[in-house]
């Protein structure tokens, strides 16, 4: 049992004593990391997971995270990495239990779900994060740095893209398979979660589960968080007034293999208003006439009326359009963490404040799930108009019905 500090005000709920270890509980194959004592592990599939259970001997084994967190008194946090569609009920069950919480991106599959984590993250005090290793790297903060230094000027259009879902998992005009009887040994009615009670195959389980609208947030989902983080800090962008979409054949299953989406972001103090176009399924955007022939698109690209910055995903490496290899910026003067994962661990063991907690993840998941209802709407032949305060589409309110959806019987927000 680990040592805890006693002493009133010691700081939040389940706060360590800051050379203590960790007591860690784990939901989902996924994030499993040495910084902390893996106390227990949950998974609905121990044959798919067995690799990383075998690395912890000593962890006790669940199948169902409610079983877990009902059991495991002693446990102080937990790192969620199941599909995105059961992210918000555990996260939310643990918070409430006083657990700090590791949430994979994206934070949730719903609008509604991102505003109530946030509100159950502020209200219980625990250290909450989003694992987006992009927010905790040098290459998005000094593109922070240089786009907040006047480096290229006012900045009034980006353009983002991923080469997502093409090859990673299936998506497209195209039916879900066949159902078929479970494995005995996976637990589908807690990977249903809270999901439509619908027939297992495992073509939609297992990464697979990505391009289903019943559980995954497709290519955004999986890569917007690193794409699009970057810029949503480096411009201090709130959330979007205006978003539309166009994309290839989707089904009632599945989502499109490609898609183009805008978001229109009002001014904000000296800023500009600035034009976010976001490509996926390997669309890119128009090459700036500054990029140097033969010399490849990244993922992000920032027009500035005095220049030009593009990076990689997780903000790697930014560079300028054209290339100047003696340029090294402004001085750096943002805090620096180590990966995503310690700067939680740190946070919890000290009292402190996490850099991607969930008032910050979950703006940005907002906006990445804002792509989904327009891409379902983009027939209506509109421009979306959002009111963030009043949490709805203005201008078409039959769209304000995938904000979220109804919860499958005995599952719970």
């Amino acid at each position: 049992m680990m040592k805890r500090m006693q002493a009133q005000g010691a700081g939040r709920p389940g706060q360590p004593d800051a050379n203590a270890t960790v007591q860690m509980g784990a939901a989902g194959q996924g994030n499993v990391i040495k910084l902390a004592n893996i106390y227990a592990i949950c998974d609905v599939d121990p044959n798919y997971a067995g690799h990383i259970i075998k690395g912890y001997p000593k962890a006790k084994v669940y199948s169902d995270w409610r079983e877990m967190l009902d059991k495991e008194k002693s446990i102080d946090a937990v790192v969620i990495g199941t599909p995105d569609h059961n992210h918000a009920p555990i996260a939310a069950a643990f918070m409430r239990a006083k657990k700090h919480v590791y949430v994979e991106k994206p934070l949730a599959k719903t609008i509604h779900e991102c505003r109530k984590l946030a509100e159950i993250a502020k209200e219980t005090g625990v250290v909450s994060q989003m694992g987006n290793q992009g927010h905790a790297t040098e290459g998005t903060r000094r593109t922070v740095e240089w786009i907040q230094g006047d480096v290229i000027g006012r900045v009034r259009e980006v353009q983002l893209s991923t080469n997502r879902p093409m090859g990673f998992w299936p998506q497209g005009d195209m039916k879900r398979p066949a159902g078929m009887t479970p494995p005995k040994d996976l637990n589908y009615d807690v990977w249903l979660g809270p999901a439509a009670d619908k027939p297992y195959n495992p073509d939609t389980l297992h990464f697979y589960w990505r391009g289903l609208w019943d559980y995954g947030t497709g290519a955004m989902g999986d890569m917007g968080a690193h794409i699009f983080d970057a810029p949503i800090w480096a411009l201090n962008l709130g959330y979007p007034t205006k978003i539309q979409a166009t994309s290839a054949p989707y089904s009632t299953d599945y989502m499109p293999l490609c898609e183009i989406v805008t978001y229109e972001f009002p001014a904000r103090g000296y800023m500009p208003p600035v034009k976010v176009t976001w490509c996926d399924g390997g669309l890119r955007p128009p090459r700036p006439e500054e990029l140097e022939a033969g010399r490849a698109m990244r993922d992000a690209t920032y027009y500035g009326d005095k220049g030009i910055i593009t990076h990689g995903s997780h903000g790697a490496m930014p560079e300028l359009i054209p290339a100047d290899k003696s340029f090294t910026g402004p001085d750096p003067w943002l805090p620096r963490t180590g990966n995503i994962f310690e700067d939680w661990i740190d946070a919890i063991k000290n009292g402190k404040k996490s850099c991607n907690d969930f008032s910050v993840s979950a703006k940005l998941t907002e906006i990445m799930l804002l792509t989904n209802i327009a891409v379902l709407n983009q027939r209506a032949n509109i421009t979306l108009e959002y009111d963030p305060v009043n949490l709805k589409i203005t201008n078409l309110p039959e769209a304000n019905n995938l904000f979220h959806y109804e919860y499958r019987s005995g599952w719970t927000l």
